[in-house]
């Protein structure tokens, strides 16, 4: 079966609800960040999958923009103590990290399959 019996899917759709980038109903990942070997609907051979570092890349620096901003303005407007900032940072860090991982993870690799379609092609 080729791509061609499967209509277009958004590599943004796909990638927020973690589905398979090939037909956008399967499943993406078999466990929190491990990508299934093959679409549970279509069969896609989702082995040849290389996400690379990039997702820990964007997640770092989107979560570090937001946080210093956040912890900055709170030292600036209320000054307080360090175990404040060690409370209310390193927990929306760490959640944070683990909210947006999967969902980087899944859009790179929905983008690599639509830009990159003959790696997945090739036998």
């Amino acid at each position: 079966m080729t791509d061609d019996w499967y209509p277009p899917v958004s590599p943004l759709a796909a990638g927020l609800g973690c589905k398979c980038p090939r037909c956008g109903r399967g499943r993406l990942f078999k466990g929190f960040l491990a990508v299934a070997p093959a679409c549970e609907a279509c069969g896609l051979d989702l082995a040849k999958h290389d996400s690379g570092d990039g997702p820990a890349v964007f997640v770092i620096l989107i979560l570090g923009f937001v946080v210093v901003g956040l912890a900055l303005w709170v030292e600036l407007r209320y000054e307080p103590p360090f175990w404040v900032h060690a409370a209310l940072w390193v927990p929306l860090i760490v959640i944070g990290a683990l909210l947006m991982l999967r969902r980087f993870k899944a859009t790179l690799i929905a983008l690599q399959y639509k830009h990159r379609r003959e790696d997945y092609d090739a036998g």
